[in-house]
């Protein structure tokens, strides 16, 4: 595809590393009903082929939130356009994101679950990039861990474009600058 630069994870390298999450998190809830929360657009198709991967009871819902800010950087302001039509109390919570980047948007949302008193509350996301964090979050079940630079496919997007790529690719600058 003439837009990216290069492929950073193949498809096949996703779907071994999500079936690994999903071993890792059927281990960790073994006896426990899981509510598994995606959090729109991104992580949908993350979020589809994981909860196929873990082999303990489970529900899911889907909120979407929307963070102020130019568009390489996220204020921090977080408005809640989709929330949960399921409670959460008692509930054993697992929030299914598509990247940690600066952690500014899964602080805020962290914070907004944990007042619904979950009895658990944990994150697992396929990208990471610490090298971007301004808060401190740290999710309890990584993919991989990658480089500052603007990925898209399987989920993520540069404009609503790119999401149903099955791997994952670097755009190239001159897409999303112009030049």
């Amino acid at each position: 595809m003439k837009e990216l630069a290069e492929i950073l994870l193949t498809e096949e390298e996703i779907a071994r590393r999500v079936q690994e999450l999903g071993a890792e998190i059927t281990r960790d809830y073994q006896g426990k009903e899981l509510m598994v929360i995606g959090i729109l657009k991104g992580a949908l198709p993350f979020m589809a082929d994981l909860i196929r991967q873990i082999k303990v009871p489970l529900r899911y819902d889907l909120m979407a939130v929307s963070s102020y800010g130019d568009s390489t950087r996220t204020s921090g302001a977080v408005q809640i356009l989709k929330d949960l039509e399921m409670g959460l109390e008692g509930q054993h919570v697992l929030v299914v994101e598509d990247i940690i980047d600066t952690g500014l948007t899964l602080k805020y949302l962290l914070s907004n679950l944990q007042t619904r008193r979950p009895a658990s509350l944990k994150v697992c996301t396929l990208l990471d990039k610490p090298s971007r964090r301004e808060v401190e979050i740290t999710p309890e079940y990584n993919g991989f861990v990658i480089p500052d630079r603007f990925v898209v496919g399987y989920g993520l997007d540069y404009a609503e474009r790119f999401r149903e790529l099955p791997m994952i690719g670097v755009l190239k600058p001159e897409v999303y600058t112009g030049k």
